[in-house]
């Protein structure tokens, strides 16, 4: 990188940002970024233009690329009383993430091309983040679901749920598995959990203790529910030569499915971690019971230290949120009724950052495994990183000034965190989407939408 001088600028999304820590591709350097009409221009020591441009000017701040979050739950349509693409996204870019993928379990669930393409429709005049939507299956929409290989750069995977899910959204049809995974040219995420070992364990200890409570989940939902069915969909990866990436890993036991001996570019079986799965425990219930009611479940401790050790060690690939919002008068039910999932989508790459000043991960792996590693794992084009050329998807973190999440500053619809009261050492200062500063300081400019993001 060296010193530069920009000709004109005209017109766009087109900013100077100067004096940040640019973190990015493993490295921490101060560094200018020209931002002309939405992509990256130039990244160097000093970048000055001859005419007049709006400045970003961030001393000692870090400039990072935008988080990715491959899996989110915004609701939209049908469960709106829980959450909108619009509110969602929202609270998303005022947390730093610029790009997401959300989940097929809608009212209606994205079982047709049509319904896929309606979400689209919404979310180009809605969502102030970039986005993608994956394919649902069900137990007979094969056809549906092989008619998306039509459109493999622009959608970002097919669905499925093989474990519990909501609706008719649980595949557990072999020949309908064994269609899927051999007909896909798309990525396939799966939920796995095995619905025959979670019923089973619920069945037993309802009669052994009556009335469940909230530390009871991970019984339920055990490792063995998860492993199973992970290494179930592994096999049917392995038969057709599928690409598989397996959502929320939480157990120790299913790690030994995954490797870190080849680079993730080569890999056909990739894993996400979550944030919540790295943060809390089983130990958690006692504190907040439904409130980190979710599936696959929050476990015992030995399985976080499991799922730090194999993010840092590569066999975990991703970090992402499944942000999965409801209603405090849903998560206020007695346990059994009490829906599972946590809203995160606005505290995570914070909260990574808690944990990098904490030591127990550095910055640049936190960018590798919220930005970098997903746009890899996807093949996202030009996104992912802070390149030249590259749309200019860019945060900017104080890492000097300390957030505490309240109801009075949370933006999902939802409107309650399980990080309540929590400190997280930094705010996210601005957020850059496509070159468009949607959020600076607390304030959104909501003039531009995101972009439907396209796949190599």
């Amino acid at each position: 990188m060296s010193n530069y001088t920009s000709p004109h600028i005209g017109g766009g999304n087109s900013y100077l940002i100067k004096e940040g820590l640019l973190v990015n591709e493993g490295k921490t350097i101060q560094a200018d970024i020209l931002v002309k009409n939405g992509r990256i221009e130039k990244i160097a020591p000093s970048v000055s233009v001859k005419y007049a441009l709006p400045e970003v000017v961030v001393p000692g701040k870090h400039v990072l690329p935008g988080a990715i979050d491959d899996q989110v739950h915004f609701r939209e349509p049908g469960l709106t009383h829980k959450a909108t693409i619009y509110t969602e996204a929202k609270a998303a870019v005022a947390g730093g993430i610029t790009s997401f993928m959300e989940m097929p379990n809608t009212l209606p669930p994205v079982f047709s091309q049509q319904l896929l393409e309606d979400k689209y429709n919404i979310a180009s005049r809605s969502a102030l983040a970039n986005y993608s939507f994956f394919m649902g299956t069900s137990n007979d929409n094969i056809e549906e679901v092989l008619r998306t290989n039509e459109k493999k750069h622009e959608v970002c995977g097919v669905k499925i749920f093989m474990g519990s899910s909501t609706g008719n959204l649980l595949v557990d049809n072999p020949l309908m598995l064994d269609k899927v995974f051999g007909g896909s040219e798309l990525l396939i995420a799966t939920h796995c959990e095995d619905e025959r070992i979670i019923r089973d364990n619920l069945e037993q200890l309802k009669k052994d203790k009556g009335t469940l409570q909230p530390a009871d989940h991970p019984i339920i939902r055990n490792e063995e529910a998860c492993f199973e069915s992970s290494f179930r969909a592994i096999q049917f990866a392995k038969k057709h030569g599928s690409r598989l990436h397996i959502l929320h890993i939480s157990t120790e036991k299913e790690l030994q499915l995954f490797t870190n001996m080849i680079p993730l570019e080569d890999k056909r079986i990739t894993a996400e971690v979550c944030v919540h799965h790295l943060h809390f425990t089983a130990d958690d219930y006692d504190r907040l019971g439904n409130q980190i009611k979710c599936n696959p479940a929050i476990k015992a401790p030995h399985n976080k230290a499991a799922l730090w050790q194999a993010l840092l060690d590569d066999r975990l690939d991703v970090i992402a949120t499944d942000h999965a919002p409801h209603t405090w008068a849903e998560k206020d039910e007695p346990y059994e009724k009490a829906h599972a999932g946590l809203p995160l989508v606005q505290h995570s790459l914070l909260l990574m950052l808690y944990y990098a000043q904490q030591g127990k991960i550095s910055i640049e792996k936190v960018v590798e495994k919220m930005s970098h590693a997903v746009a890899n794992c996807f093949k996202i084009e030009d996104r992912g990183y802070i390149r030249e050329g590259y749309f200019a998807d860019i945060v900017v973190a104080d890492l000097s000034k300390p957030y505490t999440v309240t109801k009075e500053n949370i933006l999902f619809k939802c409107g309650w965190s399980p990080l309540e009261n929590f400190t997280l050492p930094a705010t996210i200062t601005n957020t850059f989407v496509n070159g468009h500063m949607v959020y600076g300081n607390g304030v959104f400019d909501e003039s531009n939408m995101g972009m439907r993001m396209r796949f190599k």
